[in-house]
């Protein structure tokens, strides 16, 4: 039209261009999604544009329920980044998660990407290429490694940094935590996406330390916080608005007009622990009873209580290792006059059983103040103990019957059948807080009849049969890009694979609470039940989310002789509706929000203080008449002021961006909606 283009033009052209690109429409995404292979639902729409829709704001979070597809918004987010050519780009994830972020940026957005570690950093800086960081792709690396590049990262100009598992990060706004102060420095000013399912566990100000990664100024400091939002008398609605401009969150149940979700169900299995059994979980609670042990120093003690008794809950095996390592403990104390290795017990135990990494963060914090015994000690009462704690070991590794993993059998046919009915895999997965639980598990079941049938998953991945499995993965894939050439990622692939493809048991420590899909199976026994319901909620998200096929059916276990077991599971399913329904934990409770109520350590409270039937029942009487006026009257009220509010004509203003999405779509190509998605006429 014409020879040249003139000022005048070009003007014109970019002026037009700016109407059609400035209005957060749908019309954005469309040319940035031309060769995106991706089935998309209204919510993944609304949430990429809602991330894209403040060009002067510093980040914002998405927190949908689990498996909604966060993945998918900030795919469609990157994508649209690129295409606009801002293409200094950055993931930062948990190490496990690194491949399968690079494999949905190629398969579903056709964006190169570049998993950096220190050793391809390496290998890259060999073949020419100076600064890894700016080589024209998706850059994604890991929590420790990119607070290991801290001054790399601070020179580059990122236009957008995605940070998956964002709630890892919750404690950001304190000085202990290393990580999250490192990557605050690091990206200051750069754009941020937050991504997490659990946008708060525990107190609201978890919400303010995620908020301090995108901007330390969006609240203030943490005192002016709580004393604004954590009070009685808290301005929610202010709260509300203020979370509004940067956090989105959508629910399962809110989204069922589009994709249409398969129901639960819950199975409880009872056991009746022996007599031996019974007497070890007995005389372990006295001694952690005990007003002096050297073992559990005083300052420390209710940490290390917890963990006992979790792992007295969960097997002989457990309990054994962590017996065994406070015998070790006394024993330094006692021949070389040590008494400074409480960090490094409880360290010890956590790290080596792969628990929940939640507890060594608070263990860190109970070590900000002085590390000592509680007074010297006498070597009388330090012998008696020392002998104290080896009968407790001889009781454990004498007990020849474990009812609750013979409970595991009856539970196992129970669940398979419940598969055979729904035509569903038969395929399993167990949870258990204890690698030593996990291994004792799996020689348990091969013993009885699924010897071939079991895969284990922890944090290492490094026992004989997962580097066998492990490397018939690599020699069937070898050449393909499915191998990342990193062990870590590429073990965890190979064991997935294996589950879904020849075993029908996986056993799995909480590394496989995040992270993993697993849309393939459809049955999941909590051996060890968590106290926090989103922990458990995080389990179940990996079977129950979008693309499962059949009802997930959740198997738990109660022991008969245990009252304050049997309450917790009573108030974990039936007042937080975990297991019924289809909603899952954020339809009752996220947390203690404005309370700031542990619940877990309330539950450790009554194990603490309360023996005998009536005063347990009293305790776990008064702790469900509490929650339940919190969850009732503020909870709900605070729910709604917080991120999980939708206007009420949500579903309406999701079918307009469907309409609008499709018609702008319908230029280039046909929108691929979701197979579960409603038609709009």
């Amino acid at each position: 039209m014409f020879n040249k283009l003139t000022p005048y033009h070009a003007k014109y052209f970019a002026h037009e261009l700016s109407i059609v690109h400035a209005n957060g429409g749908v019309e954005r995404l469309s040319q940035s999604l031309f060769d995106a292979s991706v089935d998309l639902n209204p919510h993944q729409i609304e949430a990429a544009l809602f991330a894209l829709s403040n060009p002067l704001s510093q980040g914002s979070v998405l927190a949908d329920e689990v498996g909604l597809g966060k993945t998918i918004e900030a795919g469609l987010v990157l994508c649209q980044y690129w295409a606009e050519r801002k293409r200094n780009l950055l993931i930062i994830c948990p190490a496990s998660l690194r491949r399968q972020w690079a494999q949905e940026l190629l398969d579903k957005f056709n964006l190169p990407s570049q998993i950096l570690d220190a050793k391809t950093w390496r290998q890259l800086q060999q073949q020419g290429i100076y600064n890894p960081l700016a080589d024209k792709k998706v850059i994604i690396m890991s929590y420790h490694y990119a607070a290991r590049l801290e001054e790399n990262l601070v020179a580059e100009a990122w236009d957008l940094v995605v940070i998956d598992e964002a709630h890892k990060l919750r404690n950001a706004h304190r000085e202990s935590n290393k990580i999250g102060q490192s990557l605050k420095r690091s990206l200051d000013g750069r754009k941020k996406l937050l991504l997490t399912a659990t946008p708060l566990q525990n107190s609201l100000i978890e919400l303010y330390g995620m908020s301090t990664l995108i901007d330390e100024h969006l609240f203030g400091d943490d005192k002016a916080f709580r004393k604004q939002f954590m009070q009685s008398d808290s301005d929610l609605d202010e709260l509300r608005e203020r979370l509004g401009t940067f956090l989105k969150r959508t629910l399962r149940k809110q989204v069922l007009e589009y994709v249409k979700y398969t129901e639960r169900r819950a199975i409880t299995v009872p056991f009746m622990p022996s007599d031996q059994e019974h007497a070890l979980y007995e005389a372990v609670e006295s001694y952690l009873d005990s007003e002096h042990s050297y073992a559990l120093p005083k300052r420390h003690r209710h940490l290390t209580g917890l963990i006992l008794r979790k792992l007295l809950a969960s097997s002989p095996s457990a309990v054994t290792n962590t017996l065994q390592v406070m015998l070790a403990r006394l024993e330094t104390l006692r021949d070389e006059n040590v008494n400074d290795v409480a960090r490094d017990i409880v360290q010890e135990i956590i790290e080596d059983d792969e628990l929940e990494t939640d507890y060594l963060e608070e263990f860190e914090e109970d070590f900000s103040v002085e590390q000592s015994l509680d007074r010297p000690f006498d070597n009388v009462k330090l012998e008696a103990e020392l002998e104290e704690l080896k009968s407790f070991i001889h009781r454990a590794e004498s007990i020849t019957r474990d009812a609750k993993a013979e409970a595991l059998l009856t539970a196992l046919s129970q669940g398979f059948e419940q598969m055979a009915g729904m035509g569903a895999a038969r395929k399993v997965i167990i949870f258990t807080e204890s690698k030593r639980t996990q291994n004792y598990l799996a020689e348990f079941l091969a013993s009885h009849g699924y010897k071939d049938k079991i895969v284990t998953f922890s944090g290492s991945n490094n026992h004989p049969e997962a580097t066998v499995i492990y490397r018939n993965w690599l020699e069937r894939y070898s050449g393909s890009d499915k191998v990342t050439g990193s062990p870590q990622v590429d073990r965890r692939t190979a064991l997935i694979d294996h589950f879904r493809d020849n075993a029908e048991i996986m056993i799995a420590t909480e590394s496989a609470a995040e992270g993993v899909n697993l849309q393939f199976c459809s049955l999941l026994v909590n051996y060890d039940l968590p106290w926090n319901p989103q922990r458990v909620e995080q389990r179940i998200g990996r079977c129950h989310r979008y693309g499962q096929k059949f009802d997930v059916v959740v198997i738990n276990f109660v022991n008969q002789r245990n009252l304050a077991d049997q309450r917790v599971l009573e108030l974990l399913t039936h007042k937080f509706s975990l297991f019924d329904g289809v909603f899952g934990a954020s339809d009752s409770v996220l947390g203690s929000v404005e309370s700031g109520v542990d619940f877990e350590k309330r539950i450790k409270h009554i194990y603490d203080t309360c023996r005998q039937p009536e005063e347990i029942d009293a305790a776990f009487d008064a702790l469900q008449k509490e929650l339940e006026s919190d969850i009732n009257q503020k909870m709900q009220k605070t729910r709604e002021a917080l991120i999980e509010h939708f206007d009420e004509d949500i579903h309406d203003l999701l079918k307009i961006k469907l309409r609008s999405s499709q018609r702008a779509f319908r230029q280039d190509r046909p929108l691929v909606l979701g197979s579960h998605a409603i038609s709009v006429v």
